[in-house]
């Protein structure tokens, strides 16, 4: 805990030997059930629905997962000081596999969704406790690698995720891409019960969960995700508009909280761990619009198959991996730091490639802005999270690194909603023209543009605020 500088003395290799082996593996596929549960559904489901019905319930799969995911998230710092980890982690495996099991031999698509509620609200627990494990369980020098490696297990998810779901629809059954969530939780429950210690007495477990504040949350986030549902324009934005109103006052709320959910100076603009969370919020709500739309316009603007549209969501993976490796394994963690800002201002070059290409009808843009995009999330993720740590105060770790994983589907919900309502604003419909799609996808893209280059300069803002706040320490060990 002292200004020390063990950090530059990590390897990767040491992520596998004996002592860290095993810690390594198990958070890991916490967060790989997390990350790749968001794309196995997207694939898989269809085909339940050819088997049993529910198409107009279909994007009910995924809103509601993401909504309990956040749920589970924002309760998770809560759980943890209350219960432990070890005891937290269990219990929300358990509740995860009870959602996978109802999901996996459902009949029905409502069936589905309540399985698709337990799921969700099970893994963002485990993601974010695992998150917030990171610091207890690696010695500070490793602590940038775990998180590199945490930053790959998204990426690969992005890209393996679809495939492997893919794969077992195609070959057995949808059931078996929800069912073999099952063997992984199984794993990871032993993997718990072999390196988390159980709880000690704590002073914190007396603390109550803030329900109503969850509740109200919870309202902001399904809301957001509705508006995208909306019959008419005006009502998408008045439910959008009401939606952030709703977040933004919960967040008020919390912040006087005795017992809040948020740590101390979320979203402030003049700490650090205020401008640092509006980057993680803000860099995957501008990302969503090529997660959203860039496929589905290679497909319908410049012809492309559904393998070749894709290759394009793999090339981002791919960059995002290469470059979080690079990057985690510097030696030096000050200049990790400083490249903080290079990750939104790499998003904002690669959103402005694939809006230039959108423009242009330069299809050819696309693939090396993808690229691009990949390399400004593998360049700052892994050290803006830890880096998000660094600046907190020490009682209030816990609930930023389970924080982390949260806001990052928050920023994608609420960016999926934006893009929504963009396109639906410039008359982006499944019957639009060609010219249409085209005019609307420009939009969506030109308000990406928009959102990224203000998580740039929150990016600046965050790395110099922070070199103030730790006063020129060379490292601040977690």
């Amino acid at each position: 805990m002292g200004e020390t500088q063990p950090q530059e003395d990590g390897r990767w290799s040491e992520l596998l030997r004996p002592d860290y082996l095993v810690a390594t593996v198990t958070l890991c596929l916490g967060v790989a059930l997390f990350a790749f549960n968001e794309f196995f559904v997207s694939t898989a489901l269809p085909t339940a629905v050819e088997e049993f019905g529910g198409a107009t319930l279909l994007s009910w799969a995924v809103t509601l997962y993401l909504v309990f995911a956040i749920l589970g998230g924002a309760v998770a710092a809560n759980l943890k000081a209350r219960f432990g980890a070890r005891g937290t982690l269990i219990a929300a495996a358990a509740v995860f596999v009870a959602g996978t099991f109802i999901a996996t031999t459902a009949n029905s698509m409502p069936q589905v969704l309540a399985g698709r509620v337990f799921q969700g609200f099970g893994e963002g627990i485990i993601a974010a406790v695992c998150y917030a494990l990171i610091p207890e369980l690696f010695p500070p020098r490793l602590v940038p690698k775990i998180f590199g490696a945490e930053a790959i297990v998204w990426a690969t998810a992005a890209f393996g995720g679809p495939l492997i779901s893919g794969f077992l629809t195609e070959h057995w059954s949808w059931r078996a891409a929800f069912g073999v969530n099952i063997p992984a939780a199984a794993l990871f429950v032993g993997l718990v019960l072999a390196i988390v210690p159980a709880q000690t007495a704590s002073s914190e477990k007396s603390r109550p969960i803030p329900l109503m504040r969850l509740v109200i949350v919870g309202a902001g986030i399904l809301l957001i995700s509705v508006s995208n549902t909306a019959s008419s324009v005006p009502l998408m934005v008045a439910a959008l508009a009401t939606a952030l109103t709703i977040l933004w006052a919960a967040v008020e709320t919390d912040r006087r909280a005795e017992h809040s959910i948020l740590p101390i100076g979320a979203f402030a603009v003049t700490k650090p761990l205020g401008t640092g969370l509006w980057v993680v919020l803000m860099m995957p709500l501008a990302q969503a619009s090529g997660s959203v739309y860039l496929i589905y316009g290679l497909q319908h603007v410049w012809n492309f198959s559904p393998t070749a549209a894709g290759f394009s969501a793999a090339l981002m993976a791919i960059s995002w991996s290469a470059t979080a490796i690079l990057v985690a394994s510097m030696r030096s963690h000050n200049l990790r730091v400083k490249l903080v800002p290079a990750g939104p201002a790499l998003l904002s070059l690669g959103l402005a490639g694939l809006t230039f290409a959108i423009a242009a009808d330069e299809f050819r843009l696309v693939f090396p802005s993808q690229i691009v995009v990949g390399a400004g999330f593998g360049i700052s993720w892994g050290t803006l999270s830890q880096l998000m740590m660094d600046v907190s105060p020490r009682g209030e770790r816990d609930k930023t690194s389970a924080l982390l994983p949260t806001l990052q589907s928050a920023g994608y919900a609420i960016g999926a909603a934006i893009c929504g309502l963009t396109a639906n604003l410039r008359g982006f419909d499944e019957k639009a023209s060609v010219a249409t799609i085209h005019g609307a996808l420009l939009a969506v893209f030109v308000v990406a543009c928009l959102i990224s280059t203000a998580s740039v300069f929150f990016g600046v803002r965050t790395v110099r605020l922070a070199e103030k706040r730790l006063g020129g320490r060379q490292s601040v060990s977690l």
